[in-house]
């Protein structure tokens, strides 16, 4: 068996959820992130939460550092027009078009799932809506590639059935998909320690 925890960053309105971003991570350390330069970055930047919590994560050009720190330091929303200025950084190696994303993404599980023992296995942290958005990578969950599970383990299931211990604290940045995975991962060891 061969593991792979991943976490997705995403925007959904209760009839879509789409991909901001994924991080995916091996039992051995193994990564891969990226920014999807397709997210209907308009909408992002409407959804209050998604800029506090995510957006300062993600790899933004040097000019969107100031409206964005203006609009955090606010709690008005004289600011919202400035968010137009903010934007994804084109240059940085994670911001790919959404089909870049589903090909790496299916490589790298390919990998993983060839350099393990083959059968592999996802987990996520509350992860129902994470497979969603990485079953769409593809299209309609038939779609899948071959060898991508039709669903995810979900580490949140496995905390509750294991009595719901304490949890390690995540040493990397919240919402930020790579290190949400690393810490997916990190759970993960814990579980197994205690199972």
């Amino acid at each position: 068996m061969t593991r792979v925890f991943y976490d997705t960053e995403f925007l959904e309105d209760g009839k879509t959820i789409e991909l901001i971003s994924i991080g995916l991570v091996t039992d051995d350390g193994q990564a891969y992130y990226a920014v999807n330069s397709d997210c209907p970055w308009d909408r992002i930047l409407r959804h209050d939460w998604l800029v506090r919590n995510v957006v300062p994560h993600l790899p933004l050009t040097p000019e969107s550092q100031p409206a964005l720190e203006s609009y955090l330091n606010s709690q008005t929303n004289a600011t919202r027009t400035a968010l137009a200025s903010i934007q994804l950084d084109p240059a940085r190696t994670a911001v790919k078009p959404h089909r870049s994303i589903a090909n790496e993404v299916r490589d790298f599980l390919w990998a993983a799932a060839h350099t393990g023992q083959g059968n592999l296995e996802l987990w996520a942290w509350y992860g129902a809506y994470d497979h969603v958005a990485l079953a769409q990578l593809w299209g309609p969950m038939i779609d899948l590639p071959d060898g991508v599970p039709m669903w995810t383990n979900d580490l949140r299931q496995e905390s509750y059935r294991l009595g719901n211990p304490e949890m390690p604290a995540q040493e990397g940045t919240e919402h930020n998909a790579l290190e949400d995975a690393r810490y997916n991962r990190v759970m993960a060891q814990y579980l197994d320690s205690l199972a």
